[in-house]
């Protein structure tokens, strides 16, 4: 019988350390794209198509920094130290809320922090909780 880290590597065809790697560099990506979009100018042709999707920008913030604060929580081996990273990514928004002041037609908005915050607070709350849920805990605990 195989295990269960077996039957998962099997399911998906790569060991669970690649699929760790995959993700942290999904992340770097959904890292450089955040910061990408939150310093263009506002009459860049990216953030016009953004503008025309018709979703609400905090809604888009909080996205964005769910996913952000989700990602390591859930994949960085120590809980620890993957919460304090995904928590990390309330200090990122705001400094990209800052350096908004630079790039031309945007300005630094503190509802977009707090939606930014929020998003933080519910991706790391939930990347836990799918932890939690995992039994992942209770394998590190009884080693």
């Amino acid at each position: 019988m195989l295990r269960k880290q077996d039957k998962l590597a099997a399911r998906f065809g790569l060991p669970p350390e690649t699929r760790h790697a995959l993700i942290l560099v999904f992340w770097a990506v959904l890292i450089c794209c955040v910061v990408i979009g939150s310093l263009l100018p506002a009459a860049s042709s990216v953030m016009v198509a953004v503008g025309r999707m018709h979703i609400s920008d905090k809604v888009q913030h909080f996205c964005a920094y769910l996913a952000l604060s989700f990602l390591p929580v859930l994949t960085v081996q120590d809980l620890r130290r993957g919460t304090a990273i995904g928590l990390s990514m309330i200090v990122l928004g705001g400094l990209l809320e800052l350096g908004q002041t630079f790039s031309p037609g945007r300005s630094p908005d503190i509802r977009d922090q707090i939606a930014n915050t929020l998003g933080v607070v519910c991706g790391v709350l939930l990347a836990r909780g799918c932890r939690y849920g995992s039994g992942a805990w209770r394998k590190r605990e009884a080693a």
